[in-house]
């Protein structure tokens, strides 16, 4: 992306970042008629919407301002909706992961179960007070996103594709959620049910819809709407691979993940998946999953999964999925392919 491309962006982002800022002052106001809980809530949720990298709002940006598009009120109410959609559905995945914080941070869920503590309520009522809040505030949340679109100014045929992409992002990160949760209960997945799986719960409300949306916006061709669509998939699954490499080879001080988190969850990414179809599995079973694995074993794990070549197929794949992504590109306006290569190059140096 040119310097000037990312200039741009950054006075778009700020003008998202104004649409939200409006959307919980308005809120907050409403919630005012109901008394100090629904005040309280609104604060909590504004507060867990805050420190994100503003991510699919970029997708939506890069995508209608490489295509030419110049109404940027109507480009940071698009792009605010999936910046919301995107607090609902993480408040809602730390219900479900019974999660506590986030960015090293107390959540929705965290700052009520600390209050209902603090106030004298025994643990176990206070956590049930902190998974309630967070079930409703990110209710609030997922409701508020598409308003965001109904008050764009988009009219006609345009708003009702934008509203449909919305919509199905939803419906494909639910699926994905609850294939998730099937997935850590049953036996273990092959590598392509991990990869669907994390395709419908993340990639497609991040990368996919986010970038249709920027097009349909800018009045593209439908040819170009479907090039986005498939180039989010593939630029989305091999994010989702890098990410879970990371999670555990990656450097704690560049990522700010822990990389000890999902080896002691158990988490069932694209290399646990790999790994149990190798020779190595019963030197890998017995310590994954287990809360108090120390680090010196985790680096036993991570050498295992070394030599059992399920990094290597990771990295594979992610360069797999890397080239089909730039295969969608040649056929994309040349300023559009180029902040989307930007894009790709991202990624692939985030890997490394």
């Amino acid at each position: 992306m040119s310097e000037e491309a990312a200039t741009v962006a950054h006075i778009d982002l700020a003008l998202v970042d104004d649409c939200l800022e409006r959307f919980f002052v308005v809120s907050s106001a409403r919630a005012a008629r109901y008394g100090r809980p629904s005040e309280e809530l609104w604060r909590v949720l504004r507060k867990a919407s805050l420190g994100g990298k503003r991510f699919r709002p970029r997708m939506v940006l890069t995508a209608y301002l490489g295509l030419g598009g110049d109404d940027v009120h109507a480009a940071a109410h698009v792009a605010a909706a999936y910046e919301l959609l995107h607090t609902a559905l993480v408040v809602h995945d730390d219900v479900i992961d019974r999660d506590w914080a986030r960015r090293g941070q107390p959540n929705v869920a965290g700052s009520y179960r600390d209050a209902g503590t603090t106030g004298g309520l025994p643990l176990p009522t206070a956590e049930h007070r902190g998974m309630s809040a967070a079930v409703i505030a990110g209710d609030l949340a997922l409701s508020g996103a598409p308003r965001f679109i109904e008050s764009s100014g988009v009219t006609g045929e345009r708003r009702g594709r934008l509203l449909e992409l919305l919509d199905e992002a939803v419906f494909a990160s639910a699926a994905g959620e609850m294939t998730d949760v099937d997935l850590a209960l049953g036996v273990m997945p092959t590598v392509d049910e991990v990869l669907a799986m994390e395709r419908a719960k993340t990639s497609v409300y991040s990368f996919e819809a986010p970038l249709q949306s920027g097009a349909v916006l800018a009045g593209a061709p439908e040819t170009v709407v479907t090039a986005l669509g498939a180039f989010g998939r593939e630029i989305g699954i091999a994010y989702q691979i890098v990410d879970d490499l990371l999670g555990v080879f990656g450097d704690e001080t560049t990522t700010g993940k822990s990389v000890l988190g999902d080896l002691r969850e158990g988490k069932r990414t694209m290399l646990i998946a790999y790994a149990a179809t190798t020779d190595c599995w019963p030197d890998i079973a017995p310590y994954l999953g287990d809360p108090d694995l120390t680090e010196d074993r985790a680096a036993e794990l991570r050498a295992t999964l070394v030599t059992c070549g399920a990094r290597a197929a990771a990295e594979s794949r992610i360069a797999d999925h890397v080239a089909l992504a730039r295969a969608e590109l040649s056929g994309l306006p040349y300023d559009l392919a180029d902040r989307l290569e930007g894009l790709v190059t991202e990624l692939v140096e985030r890997a490394r």
